[in-house]
C-alpha cells in the first residue's frame, strides 16, 4: 500500500545536519526541515548568529542544537557528526550549504583566495559527506543534499567574475553524481540544489548587477523570494523523492532554461 502524501513529506524522527544553517538560505532550509518534523543540528562559524537562530527555533518548538564548525577542518566536521548521533540517535539528512566566494578576474585571482573558496565550498562538502556517509552506511539509509549554484551550470561574459566559486560549484555537481553512484545501492541518495539569485549575505553583493537582467530575461521575471527553497529541500530530504538520486535541481526562475 502506498504512503499517503502527508507521510511522504513527513520527517518526524529524522535528524538533519545543516551547515551554514544560522542565517540566509541555510536558515530557511533548516526551518523547512524543522516544520516537516526533523530534529536539527545547525553549524556555523559565528556564535552570534548561530545562538540567535537556535533560540528562535527552540521558541517554535523545534528540536535543535547548534555547533560552531569550520567545514574545512576534518576534526570539527567529525565532532559535529558524532554530536548529532549522540544527541538524536542517527543522522538521516545532510544539507551541505556552507559556502564562501571571492570575486576577481582570473588573471588577478590570488591563489590563497582560490584555495580558501575550494576548501570550504568543495572540500568541506566532501568532508561532511564522507563523515555523514559512514554513519548512513551503518544505517543503510540517508539523504545528502549539496547546495550548488547555477554558477556551476552557466557563466556570463558580463560577470560577476569568481572563478573559484564557479569551479567549486561545478565540482560539487560532479561530486553529487559520484557519491550518488557510489552509495545508491547502499540506501543513500545524494542530490543537489542549484539556486539562482536569492537575497543572502553572499549574493547581495552581486544581485544589483543582475536584477534588471533577471527582470527582463528570466522566464519568471524576478529574484527568488524568501521561502522558495523550503519545498525543494524537504522534497529531496523526504520519501517523496525516494526514487531520485544523482540529480541537480535548478531553482532559478527559468534562468538556465
Amino acid at each position: 500500500m502506498t504512503k499517503h502524501i502527508r507521510e511522504l513529506f513527513d520527517l518526524t524522527g529524522k535528524a538533519a545536519i545543516v551547515t551554514g544553517g544560522s542565517r540566509g538560505i541555510g536558515k530557511e532550509m533548516a526551518e523547512g526541515l524543522g516544520e516537516a518534523g526533523a530534529s536539527l543540528m545547525l553549524c556555523a562559524r559565528r556564535a552570534e548568529w548561530l545562538d540567535e537562530t537556535v533560540e528562535e527555533f527552540r521558541g517554535r518548538g523545534f528540536a535543535v542544537e547548534g555547533m560552531l564548525c569550520d567545514v574545512a577542518k576534518p576534526s570539527e566536521v567529525e565532532g559535529v557528526v558524532k554530536a548529532t548521533v549522540d544527541k538524536f540517535g542517527s543522522v538521516d539528512i545532510l544539507i551541505n550549504n556552507a559556502g564562501i566566494s571571492w570575486g576577481a578576474m582570473p588573471e588577478d585571482m590570488e591563489l590563497e583566495k582560490w584555495r580558501e573558496v575550494i576548501d570550504v565550498n568543495l572540500t568541506g562538502c566532501f568532508l561532511f559527506a564522507q563523515a555523514v556517509g559512514r554513519e548512513m552506511l551503518k544505517q543503510q539509509r540517508g539523504s545528502i543534499i549539496n547546495i550548488a549554484s547555477i554558477a556551476g551550470l552557466t557563466s556570463s561574459a558580463n560577470g560577476p567574475f569568481y572563478a573559484g566559486y564557479v569551479a567549486s560549484k561545478a565540482g560539487l555537481i560532479g561530486l553529487t553524481r559520484e557519491l550518488a553512484a557510489s552509495w545508491g545501492r547502499k540506501g543513500i541518495r545524494v542530490n543537489a540544489i542549484a539556486p539562482g539569485f536569492f537575497h543572502s549575505r553572499l549574493a547581495d553583493r552581486v544581485i544589483d548587477l543582475y536584477e534588471r537582467s533577471v527582470q527582463e530575461n528570466n522566464v519568471i521575471p524576478r529574484i527568488g523570494n524568501e521561502g522558495e527553497l523550503k519545498g525543494v529541500v524537504v522534497f529531496l530530504a523526504s520519501d517523496a523523492s525516494s526514487y531520485i538520486t544523482g540529480q541537480t535541481i535548478a531553482v532559478d526562475g527559468g534562468m538556465t532554461v
